[in-house]
């Protein structure tokens, strides 16, 4: 289970037994844990058929507090529902990744995510957090995290800025009552539009799906007077301010993210840190990135050792740090984004040539990309100058990030329009599913043989852009992003075909079948029709309903028709 978080700090004269709500970090030691919620309140059902916090697991893992003391240090102070999982490891990880780094120029409120490994398996969970910091107050601080399995950054980020306020100044009775409203919202079912009240606050949400374009929105804005918040948006971030400070190379920066290239990103804070790695994630989009990705790494991390080694070449991952600490100890990485401040684009940046690896010696380096990566495509001048002119004509950050995702879109059709065509190339003919076989194999995927598609129907068809096309298909064929995406379109593929092949059973007369077979082979047919219909449903196959009760109604069918001890025998078998 992957899971993310939202945290919140503070400084505050309190003591450290006052509630958290989110886990961003693990901990060796043993932590002590406030008591959140009675037991006996966790088996009520809510009138849903849901038991008693299911609601909010659909949600979130859980809230934590994390407190930090200048002497004592981090700990998790409060994790909220009391029955939530947190392994002395995890919470070591969200203690330390739940406050800025001593490094971090950090005053006032910030709000950051990150991710860490789960302890129980390799998949990494994502946090985001609002902190509180006054130089004037005491230093004892306080962050407030959320921990969810969904990347839903922007509404966290949302549900954050209505909660923390308020929690750090009431405390347990409104922590308490705020994952209450959240245990009462509905599941977050891709496609739907959804009213979240959140303690006295109604949020408009549409949960996204994979067919939706990145930077659209299909939520109506017309005015409600129930509604406080629209979100047009749940998970995208604000691409053209992360991408400012080095918009330039923006297409270069695409072509490493694309191929899995390790990078990392040098910021003075982990807002900016965390904001500019969810950025360049998401730059690929439609295609998903595939390799790992921490928007704010510390020296801390259970990865920092494997991410750091020069033993061997770094892994395919982007960390997002602040600590100067990194310039010295991932110099050999080969691409690295120094940044500064996320401010708002006031005049364009100067730093227009790609840096040398080599200057990147001190710690107060200038921003820039160091990197001695040469693109494959041409750079596209037209977008530069269309976001420049943006700049010098101050249009709204908003819609420069709707021209620049729109920019990242086409770019990325172009490149995988070629793939899902030849992909597509490699099912075989319907004709060839029988009812009586095993569905046929995909044809194997043979990169040479792509190749040759690409001189009448590559990208050439769709982009502008001039360049080495078929040197960053080679390359992108040896990546992870190319690994995860074939594995998933083969496993659609594959499922499609044995949505077919059951299909093609439903068209069968099997009745008729059977009056012509032994009844061993009849029991044989009924036993394997049924584990098409558990495997359909356990795989969620693309079947139509109907397919599924035609299916149904024959096996039934030829169960009537055997022997009465047979009959029996087959009804106990499996679901019919």
């Amino acid at each position: 289970m992957a899971l993310r978080g939202l945290a919140g700090s503070e400084p505050s004269s309190r003591g450290p037994l006052e509630e958290a709500v989110e886990a961003a970090e693990e901990r060796e030691a043993p932590v002590p844990v406030a008591a959140a919620v009675a037991p006996e309140d966790d088996e009520e059902d809510d009138g849903r058929g849901l038991l008693r916090w299911d609601g909010f697991s659909a949600w979130l893992h859980c809230v934590c507090v994390v407190g930090f003391d200048l002497e004592l240090g981090q700990a998790v102070e409060v994790i909220y529902p009391q029955h939530s999982k947190l392994t002395d490891k995890e919470k070591t990880n969200i203690c330390y990744l739940s406050f800025p780094d001593s490094n971090s120029g950090c005053l006032g409120d910030t709000q950051f995510c990150f991710r860490f490994r789960q302890s129980s398996g390799r998949r990494v969970s994502l946090h985001c957090f609002l902190d509180q910091f006054d130089k004037d107050l005491p230093v004892y601080l306080k962050s407030l995290v959320l921990i969810s399995k969904l990347p839903y950054i922007h509404f966290f980020h949302t549900v954050l800025k209505q909660i923390a306020p308020e929690y750090f100044e009431k405390s347990k009775p409104y922590l308490e009552a705020a994952c209450n409203d959240v245990d009462r919202w509905p599941a977050p079912v891709p496609g739907k539009t959804l009213y979240l009240p959140i303690m006295g606050v109604v949020m408009k949400v549409r949960i996204p799906t994979c067919h939706d374009k990145p930077g659209t929105t299909q939520i109506t804005e017309q005015a409600d007077t129930h509604i406080s918040v629209i979100l047009p948006t749940v998970h995208e971030v604000d691409l053209f301010r992360c991408f400012f400070p080095v918009f330039f190379h923006s297409q270069m920066l695409w072509e490493l993210v694309l191929l899995g290239e390790p990078l990392v990103v040098m910021a003075p804070s982990p807002s900016e840190s965390s904001e500019t790695v969810l950025a360049l994630v998401n730059c690929i989009s439609p295609l998903k990135y595939f390799s790992d990705f921490r928007p704010y790494f510390t020296i801390h991390d259970s990865e920092f050792k494997e991410y750091t080694t020069r033993t061997q070449a770094p892994p395919s991952v982007i960390l997002g740090v602040t600590n100067p600490f990194f310039a010295k100890t991932l110099q050999h990485w080969p691409h690295i984004i120094r940044i500064g401040d996320l401010k708002p684009a006031g005049e364009i940046p100067k730093q227009v040539k790609v840096k040398k690896l080599k200057n990147l010696k001190t710690l107060d380096s200038k921003p820039g990309v160091y990197t001695s990566y040469k693109p494959y495509l041409n750079r596209d001048e037209e977008i530069i100058k269309q976001l420049q002119k943006g700049v010098q004509q101050k249009r709204p950050s908003e819609a420069q990030s709707v021209i620049l995702r729109r920019y990242f879109l086409e770019l990325t059709q172009s490149f995988i329009i070629p793939l899902e065509r030849y992909v597509a190339s490699l099912m075989p003919l319907q004709k060839s599913i029988s009812p009586w076989k095993s569905p046929p194999q995909l044809r194997q995927f043979l990169p040479e043989e792509f190749m040759k598609t690409l001189e009448k129907a590559g990208p050439q068809l769709t982009s502008r852009i001039k360049g080495d096309w078929i040197g960053l298909y080679r390359h992108f064929l040896k990546s992870p992003n190319f690994d995860g995406w074939f594995k998933t379109r083969r496993k659609e593929m594959t499922q499609k075909l044995e949505a077919l092949h059951l299909e093609a059973l439903c068209e069968e007369d099997l009745l008729l079948w059977t009056q012509k077979h032994t009844e061993v082979e009849t029991v044989d047919l009924v036993l394997k029709l049924k584990s098409k219909l558990l495997q359909a449903d356990r795989e969620h196959l693309p079947v139509k309903p109907e397919t599924v009760e035609k299916l149904r109604t024959h096996i039934d069918a030829i169960i009537l028709a055997v022997p009465e001890d047979l009959q029996g025998i087959l009804l106990k078998t499996g679901m019919t």
